[in-house]
């Protein structure tokens, strides 16, 4: 059940399949298991399980408060939580807890989403490695897979076997983490110069920045207000267009975001994989691409960029 999207726990959860009290229970559990990578700061335990109880009354009423009610999320420790203790892995905010929920935090609550916690990350989100905040590094899930351990089995000098860990990439390697481990269907990074996309990539899951204003950052504790943007982090494309489509719209309390209405996010479904081409490139060139001025010039530079397959 923990590997499947959030549209399929979705319909599980409906169709009584399972409840949301053994959808929070079993991720707490592995959060107990994974604790060695430090991902989560705070583990909201009693918090999610009392959400997780009103969600299953909802259920057994028929009425869901949308597609992540009952389901299991967490959230990077940057963004305000109410009742909840908010340090940016900082001594300068340990003991701090929120009078208020960041905007995007309060919209997966009123989807009816558990929060599982509070995801470890770079002091104040200032970092590439998750590596640097007071509550010590994340070790990257992938580092206790088979097949790494074997890899390293055959290339190791160290007698320690801890010190071979992977790092998660950074600022939001709690959040990479937490979701590559399967302790939550989805969380909350922070994007300012790819501080969600760089450790999605290190640990193997999705990381979404999405365009600036589109979604609040209000309660967001800032690192550079002009750059800032919240991110996703999920398993799949299709779960992080899910959670954009709930997240993304305009705040009164953010003049940076977007007035317009915003449409739900719907992905095309491309059966056919066979037909796509990609080009991965084989070097730069900054300076010829301000020398292009006709079609010509441009077929003539994309034959030297990249590799079509």
């Amino acid at each position: 059940m923990l590997g499947r999207t959030l549209r399929e726990v979705s319909v599980a959860l409906k169709q009584g399949q399972v409840t949301p009290t053994e959808l929070c229970q079993r991720c707490l559990s592995l959060i107990k298991k994974t604790k060695f990578l430090n991902a989560y700061i705070t583990v909201s335990e009693e918090v999610a399980l009392k959400q997780a109880e009103e969600a299953e009354k909802r259920y057994k009423k028929g009425h869901s408060l949308g597609d992540l009610d009952g389901i299991p999320i967490a959230v990077k420790d940057n963004f305000s939580t109410s009742g909840i203790e908010t340090t940016c892995a900082s001594n300068m905010l340990k003991g701090y807890v929120p009078p208020y929920n960041a905007t995007v935090v309060q919209k997966l609550l009123d989807q009816g989403a558990l929060l599982m916690g509070k995801t470890n990350l770079d002091e104040f989100a200032m970092g590439s490695g998750s590596t640097d905040g007071i509550f010590g590094p994340v070790k990257n899930p992938w580092s206790y897979s088979k097949q790494y351990r074997e890899k390293r089995k055959q290339n190791s000098h160290s007698e320690n076997e801890d010190s071979n860990w992977l790092i998660t990439g950074g600022s939001s390697g709690g959040s990479a983490a937490a979701v590559s481990a399967f302790t939550c269907f989805a969380a909350l990074g922070s994007d300012t110069g790819g501080s969600t996309r760089n450790p999605a990539a290190h640990c193997g899951v999705v990381g979404l920045k999405p365009s600036y204003g589109l979604v609040s950052r209000h309660g967001l504790i800032p690192l550079v207000n002009s750059m800032d943007v919240p991110g996703i982090l999920t398993r799949c494309v299709d779960d992080a267009a899910t959670v954009l489509g709930i997240l993304a719209g305009h705040d009164p309390k953010d003049s940076t975001t977007i007035q317009d209405p915003v449409k739900p996010f719907t992905l095309p479904s491309l059966t056919d994989v066979s037909k796509l081409c990609i080009g991965i490139p084989k070097v730069t060139f900054t300076k010829v691409l301000s020398q292009i001025q006709t079609e010509t010039d441009l077929v003539e530079f994309e034959s030297l960029l990249c590799h079509f397959y």
